[in-house]
């Protein structure tokens, strides 16, 4: 399944003109497999041993480049450092205030909102965003001893 993700994204930044470098193969490779929808540093931190001479900034910059392809959406909660996820199928999150641990929750799309929001409002509605916040079941267990 990742293996089919990670050639297609290859084939969209070929396709946009970016170059594939090696650390870009890797930061791209580590979003597709990742499930926690790691931060910049969390990604440099796992490659770093890979590529010793890479700095944080190489990951930010190459996670720009993503964000602005399409292949990767920047998530912001709060004062906390931007997380990011690489897009597949439109889904929503589920996330953890005590640990914050972020999980995919697929939920068909809810585009009759967007359509009753502009209808309602005349607003030209260009996406929406829906977070659920509550305890992960980790931390649930935890809180119970």
């Amino acid at each position: 399944m990742s293996q089919n993700h990670l050639k297609e994204a290859l084939e969209t930044l070929k396709d946009t003109g970016v170059r594939i470098t090696p650390q870009r193969h890797a930061i791209l490779e580590y979003l597709i497999d990742s499930m926690s929808h790691p931060t910049a540093d969390e990604i440099y931190k796992a490659l770093e041993g890979k590529f010793p001479n890479m700095s944080v900034a190489t990951v930010y910059n190459n996670l720009r480049v993503f964000r602005e392809v399409g292949l990767v959406k920047e998530l912001t909660f709060g004062d906390s450092s931007s997380r990011f996820d690489f897009i597949t199928t439109h889904h929503y999150h589920v996330i953890c205030e005590e640990c914050g641990k972020i999980v995919d929750f697929h939920y068909p799309g809810l585009d009759e909102v967007e359509q009753l929001a502009s209808h309602v409002t005349g607003f030209k509605v260009s996406h929406h965003r829906m977070e659920i916040y509550g305890k992960c079941p980790d931390c649930l267990k935890k809180n119970a001893h």
